[in-house]
């Protein structure tokens, strides 16, 4: 089990890094490059298309400001791609989130929240455990520890 992750600078990185240690976490093999939709196409066509032929199962695309890079990728590959949009200086990274959600039809990105990292990775955990029973039984415990820090906090902060 494998995620391929794209960034499309390497100043989207301090967020992508919190996508690896969740899927460290869980145990998922990644890969991560640097691609840019708009510098080097050829080089995302290239790593989408030969994505699955590569052990790749999910792709994650970070990308900030037009953050046409999932689409692209999307565009190339049969596996789900899964976009991040990284907060951009100017708007904030609206800009982003907007590029990456609004997708032609049959062209779908799941997108996370603006620097969602965490949450890009869960979602890859989740789509691989459809395939990988270990996988699941690891979601379910993270979901019931979850809930028992939840409460955990509750019952301290009842306290007060």
């Amino acid at each position: 089990m494998k995620v391929g992750i794209v960034m499309g600078s390497k100043s989207d990185y301090p967020v992508v890094e919190r996508t690896e240690k969740i899927l460290a976490d869980f145990g998922v093999e990644y890969e991560t490059r640097i691609i840019s939709a708009h510098r080097t196409p050829l080089a995302a066509m290239k790593f989408a298309s030969e994505a699955e032929e590569n052990g790749i199962e999910v792709i994650v695309a970070a990308a900030g400001k037009a953050a046409h890079l999932g689409g692209v990728l999307a565009a190339f590959t049969p596996l789900p791609v899964i976009g991040l949009p990284v907060k951009s200086s100017t708007l904030t990274g609206l800009d982003s989130l907007l590029s990456i959600v609004q997708m032609p039809k049959g062209v779908p990105v799941a997108t996370v929240a603006i620097d969602g990292a965490e949450n890009a990775g869960i979602l890859a955990v989740q789509m691989l455990s459809l395939k990988y029973p270990q996988l699941r039984e690891k979601m379910k415990e993270y979901k019931k520890q979850m809930e028992a820090d939840v409460i955990r906090t509750d019952e301290e902060f009842q306290k007060k």
